[in-house]
């Protein structure tokens, strides 16, 4: 099955504590259906003191979110949408909006 999401896409949340934030990818994890969203899933890291990091502390990071809990943003619609697959003349396959068809990119 393709993958819908990609890097540096802009996506939606539409479920969990952060949803409705807009934000671009930053990885995609092919196997694990999973994403890192810039600023969404924040928790914290706790680290402990060492010589590389003498005052120990607590490190914000962006955790890994289900794809099912992402959709990516349409340019024409600017709104969350779900894609689909068109396939064109010569062979190469499109991501669309299925609300208005517009092209969202390159598979």
């Amino acid at each position: 099955m393709p993958m819908h999401i990609r890097r540096d896409d802009t996506v939606e949340v539409i479920a969990g504590d952060d949803k409705g934030q807009r934000s671009r990818v930053l990885r995609v994890d092919r196997d694990k259906g999973r994403a890192v969203v810039e600023g969404v899933n924040r928790v914290f890291k706790h680290l402990k003191r060492s010589r590389k990091n003498p005052q120990g502390g607590r490190l914000e990071i962006e955790a890994p979110i289900a794809l099912s809990n992402l959709q990516v943003i349409c340019t024409k619609c600017d709104k969350g949408v779900r894609t689909g697959i068109r396939t064109e003349a010569d062979g190469k396959k499109h991501r669309v909006c299925r609300k208005c068809g517009a092209d969202l990119g390159e598979l």
